[in-house]
C-alpha cells in the first residue's frame, strides 16, 4: 500500500540540514489488525538513520471510524482512509491521547483539517514549550474541540477510557489515555507499554536503507542488504531508541570518521559519504538479549520512558498496570511504537507489575547510564521534580 518513491539522492538536496528521517518522504503501511474492526497506520520516524515505527489506530465505532493517536497526513493517509470510510462509515472522531508526546500531537491539526467534520478530543494538561499557549494556539480547531474527561468521553458506551497520570514533569505533565475496546478485548495505548520484536517490521521492507547503514561497524563498509543484516541493523536501532547511548557503544572521534570516508561503494548520500560515527564494542548483543529475551515480544515499559519520564513514578505506574490487569475480557494491545497487536492478559499485566516491583526502579548503571546522566542533569537545573508529585503540584498554564 505504499506509493513509489525516489531514491535518496533524488529527494531534496538539503536533506542532510534537516535530519529527520524520512527526509520529508513519508510511506505508510496499512495492516488490518482485527478483522472489519480495528486497522494499523505505520510510518517511520527518526533522527538521521535512527528511525521506529509510530502508529496511528483506526477503530470502527457505531458512528464511522474513531482515529487514536494520528500519524502524519500525507496523501496515502488520505486515500487510505476514504477506502475505509467507503466501507465503515466517515471519520467521526479523532483522538490525541497524550499530553506530551510530540510526535503524536503535532499531526492533530492537519488531521483535523483533512476531516473537518470529525469531533476531535485531546487530554488536559496540553503543553507546550517554551511558551504555554492554549490549544487553540497549537492549531487544533477552537469549535470541535473537546477535553478527554472534563467534556466527557467519545463512543463511551463501547470504550472504556483509562487515564494514566496526569504525572509532574516539571516543563509540563505526563498523561496518556489508554482505550478499552469491550467488543475486541483491545487495549490501545500511546507510550505507556511497548512489545518490541528482534526482528525488524514490515515498515522497511520498502527501503532497509535505515537498517543496513546501522548494520556495519565502519563507515567504509558498503551498505548490504541480506536478512542477517537487516536484523542486526534493526536491533541496533532498538537500543538507540531505547537507552539513547547504550553501554555497548562508542563514538568515533571526526579524524576516525574522516579515515573511514568516501570510501568506495559509501560514496552517496544514502551512505552518508562514509561518515559513520558509531563504534559497537562485540558484547553488544548481550546488551539486545537482555532487552529482547527469547521467546513472543515481551510487554515492557520503554526504557526511556522509565528513566526519563517515569523515574519517581513508580507506584502510579504500578497501580495503572494493575488497574488494566482487571479490565474484562483483555486480550490484545496495540501500542503506538513497535509490534501490534500483542496478545495480553491480566495475567502478563500483572506478572509485569510483580517485575517492576521487585527489580531496581529506574537503574543507573550499565545501558541505563546515559539516560540516568540526562536524569541527574535535570535534577541538578530543577527542571524536573526531585520527588513524587500529584495533580495538586502540576505546573500550571492554558489548558
Amino acid at each position: 500500500m505504499s506509493e513509489d518513491v525516489p531514491s535518496q539522492d533524488q529527494r531534496w538536496p538539503w536533506w542532510p540540514l534537516l535530519p529527520l528521517y524520512p527526509y520529508g518522504h513519508r510511506r505508510t503501511l496499512v495492516r488490518e489488525l482485527l478483522p472489519g474492526r480495528i486497522w494499523s497506520f505505520e510510518q517511520l520516524q527518526g533522527f538521521w538513520y535512527v528511525a521506529v515505527p509510530i502508529r496511528m489506530t483506526v477503530l470502527k465505532v457505531a458512528d464511522g471510524l474513531m482515529l487514536y493517536a494520528p500519524v502524519a497526513v500525507t496523501g496515502e493517509v488520505r486515500a487510505q482512509l476514504r477506502r475505509l470510510e467507503a466501507l465503515h462509515g466517515p471519520v467521526c472522531t479523532i483522538v490525541l491521547p497524550t499530553a506530551s508526546g510530540l510526535e503524536h500531537k503535532l499531526p492533530v491539526p492537519a488531521m483535523a483539517r483533512a476531516f473537518p467534520e470529525a469531533a476531535v478530543w485531546i487530554t488536559p494538561h496540553q503543553w507546550s514549550f517554551p511558551l504555554r499557549l492554549p490549544p487553540r494556539l497549537l492549531g487544533f480547531p477552537a469549535g470541535r474541540t473537546r477535553v478527554l474527561g472534563s467534556d466527557g468521553l467519545p463512543h463511551a458506551d463501547q470504550l472504556h477510557w483509562l487515564p494514566l497520570g496526569p504525572l509532574n514533569l516539571g516543563l509540563g505533565t505526563f498523561l496518556e489515555y489508554g482505550c478499552f475496546d469491550r467488543a475486541t478485548g483491545a487495549l490501545l495505548l500511546t507510550d505507556a507499554l511497548v512489545a518490541i520484536s528482534p526482528e525488524p517490521p514490515p515498515l522497511f521492507e520498502a527501503d532497509p536503507t535505515p537498517l543496513l547503514f546501522h548494520a556495519r561497524d565502519r563507515g567504509d563498509e558498503p551498505l548490504i542488504d541480506s536478512a542477517e543484516r537487516r536484523r542486526r541493523g534493526w536491533q541496533r536501532l532498538v537500543l538507540f531508541a531505547n537507552y539513547l547511548s547504550p553501554a555497548p557503544l562508542d563514538v568515533a572521534s571526526p579524524l576516525q570518521m574522516l579515515r573511514t570516508s568516501l570510501a568506495p561503494g559509501c560514496r552517496s548520500r544514502r551512505a552518508h559519504f562514509g561518515l559513520y560515527p558509531f563504534r559497537w564494542r562485540q558484547h553488544w548483543q548481550e546488551a539486545v538479549d537482555i532487552l529482547l529475551p527469547p521467546g513472543p515480544p515481551r510487554i515492557q515499559v520503554a526504557a526511556v520512558l522509565e528513566r526519563l519520564v517515569f523515574p519517581r513514578a513508580r507506584p502510579a505506574l504500578l497501580a495503572y498496570l494493575r488497574q488494566l490487569a482487571g479490565l474484562s475480557d483483555l486480550a490484545w494491545l496495540i501500542p503506538a511504537h513497535y509490534e501490534a497487536p500483542v496478545a495480553c492478559s491480566a495475567a502478563q499485566l500483572e506478572a509485569l507489575a510483580a517485575e517492576l516491583e521487585a527489580r531496581p526502579w529506574a537503574p543507573s548503571e550499565g545501558n541505563w547510564a546515559f539516560l540516568a546522566g540526562i536524569d541527574r542533569t535535570l535534577l541538578r537545573l530543577a527542571l524536573v521534580p526531585a520527588e513524587p508529585t500529584g495533580p495538586d503540584s502540576l505546573p500550571t498554564g492554558p489548558d
